[in-house]
């Protein structure tokens, strides 16, 4: 009986194929995740969870992936919580943070060695990414009516903006962390 490992190993890659590990396809099947957690939330969170299982099945290491996806998710769901417990976010249903929202940090943590790898080399630009660009998520997730901000919109931008510069590069390095004990 062959191990996880082993069985891994031996198994023909057409069963995990190299182009879902690439910058194009791993963008195109996060936004693909975006698109149905964000419009969709909870009516398209069956198709999420499909694009979800989708990438696991095709992903080269399961055990290296999940606890990747399990230690990035967290972190990013434990931020959203503790902005929505303090009056930062106002989901519908008055839900601390909600299961589509959560599969959407599941699908965000496959970015960051494949679509968004090209930021963890760079740490000056991740910071500025982290203040720039996904406040700007969360605002687009706003206009399309997935999130209330608590308050206006030039203060909510300038705490997502302090938050997400801390914590888009502490998720680089745990991601580069993790990486480097698997080898």
């Amino acid at each position: 009986m062959l191990t996880h490992s082993e069985q891994t190993m031996t198994e023909p890659s057409f069963y995990r194929p190299a182009f879902t590990q690439t910058v194009w396809f791993n963008a195109i099947w996060f936004q693909s995740v975006w698109f149905c957690a964000v419009l969709g939330r909870d009516n398209l969170l069956p198709v999420t969870a499909a694009l979800l299982v989708v990438h696991l099945l095709l992903c080269r290491s399961l055990d290296k992936e999940l606890l990747q996806l399990s230690t990035i998710a967290f972190i990013g769901i434990a931020a959203d919580a503790t902005l929505s417990a303090t009056g930062v976010y106002q989901f519908d249903g008055n839900v601390l943070v909600p299961l589509w929202l959560c599969a959407l940090w599941i699908g965000f943590a496959t970015t960051l060695n494949r679509s968004l790898s090209f930021f963890g080399r760079h740490p000056a630009m991740t910071i500025a990414v982290g203040a720039v660009g996904l406040p700007l998520n969360y605002w687009a997730g706003e206009r399309l009516g997935a999130v209330n901000f608590g308050y206006d919109l030039v203060p909510t931008l300038l705490i997502l903006a302090a938050v997400w510069s801390i914590i888009f590069p502490l998720m680089f390095k745990i991601t580069a962390s993790l990486d480097a004990q698997e080898q």
